[in-house]
């Protein structure tokens, strides 16, 4: 395994604020993502933007515009993300699939793959570019253009359960289920079009606790105590 995804919930960025950025749990990720390119892994960066906006937060306003709302929470996770990176002695670029004037580049796998042999821990921001796609669409879009290895899905749940642990206290968590039996079963693990996106370019997702102490480094060297998503 050499080129990895890595995907943050907006939610996760807030920490127990829930809204906005909670810098130290950033930092925490940020020197994690630093030890792993230290051991010469790549790894890109796509962030939710639920600590801004989600999609639907108003019924007044068109949903297309809403979900372009939705992708520049992103775009501002991704700046603040990589100049947190930046301060823990990490090289970033911020790619977008649409202008942002000097902000950010556009987005082109050619682009990405230069900026990953410099050493770049790349952020893909902006989602897909277009309303109606979540960014687990975005995460999986990516990492199967730039030929990613696997997606980690860092969440604040420690896996895939049969049902929703929060509200069921018999829920089983799954070491490994196929990406079939996610779309059959429904599991949420990302949303349908990104799981049938995954299926269809066999691209596996290890989802895991955000919150446990250093998981992120865990999870790639092997001490894993997620839910590996196979295809």
């Amino acid at each position: 395994m050499k080129r990895i995804m890595l995907k943050l919930s907006g939610e996760a960025l807030a920490g127990e604020k829930r809204t906005g950025f909670d810098e130290e749990t950033v930092r925490k990720v940020a020197l994690q993502v630093k030890e792993l390119v230290d051991a010469g892994f790549e790894v890109g960066v796509v962030t939710g933007g639920g600590n801004f906006w989600r999609g639907r937060t108003s019924e007044n306003i068109d949903r297309t515009k809403a979900d372009q709302i939705g992708m520049l929470a992103t775009v501002m996770n991704c700046i603040y993300v990589s100049e947190i990176f930046r301060s823990v002695g990490m090289k970033t670029a911020v790619l977008t699939p649409f202008e942002c004037g000097s902000f950010t580049k556009l987005f082109s796998k050619d682009r990405a793959n230069k900026y990953f042999g410099k050493g770049m821990v790349v952020f893909f921001a902006g989602g897909t570019g277009h309303p109606y796609f979540s960014t687990d669409t975005g995460v999986v879009l990516r990492a199967v253009e730039v030929e990613a290895d696997v997606i980690l899905l860092a969440k604040s749940v420690d896996g895939v359960y049969d049902s929703d642990p929060a509200k069921n206290p018999e829920a089983k968590k799954y070491d490994e289920v196929t990406i079939d039996e996610v779309i059959a079963r429904n599991l949420q693990v990302v949303d349908m079009t990104a799981s049938i996106l995954a299926r269809d370019n066999h691209m596996p997702m290890w989802v895991f606790g955000l919150n446990e102490e250093n998981s992120i480094v865990n999870t790639v060297k092997g001490n894993f105590s997620g839910t590996k998503v196979i295809v």
